[in-house]
């Protein structure tokens, strides 16, 4: 039992550093005013990038509401099992893996606003570099 134990750890150990070392690029798209949709879009997302992916998230139409310095309780309340919010995860993304956060472009002028709205360190997605983001052959896309 005990052989069989360590060669399942010996093989998760090598899988994961299989994944270092071909880091892939993950772009999670997020869409959806559900608290809970957004919660998990982040989860997955830090999942990702502790694993190696360079990550970057696109936050558009109601989602991009998680950027917002005055964000909605549905951005900042903590959802179960660990009392962690939409906004508050993805800033300890942003934080703790250097990922990059950006609201669709035309986010800020639906809402009749400009940049300053934003948290510190989120910025505009400009459509031609997140399209090629979106195509490169090494990016995994996310949606939610």
């Amino acid at each position: 039992m005990k052989k069989l134990l360590l060669g399942a750890v010996l093989a998760a150990t090598t899988a994961v550093a299989a994944i270092a070392q071909d880091a892939s690029k993950v772009v999670t798209v997020v869409t959806s005013p559900d608290p809970q949709t957004q919660l998990m879009s982040m989860v997955l997302t830090m999942q990702a990038a502790q694993q190696g992916a360079d990550a970057h998230i696109l936050l558009c139409g109601p989602a991009g509401d998680l950027a917002l310095r005055d964000a909605p309780e549905t951005a900042t309340a903590g959802q179960p099992p660990k009392d962690m919010s939409p906004q508050g995860l993805m800033q300890m993304i942003r934080d703790k893996t250097g990922a990059t956060v950006e609201v669709c472009a035309i986010y800020l002028p639906g809402l009749g606003k400009d940049a300053s709205v934003l948290l510190d360190g989120i910025g505009v997605a400009k459509p031609d570099a997140m399209a090629a983001r979106l195509m490169d052959a090494d990016a995994r896309v996310l949606s939610f």
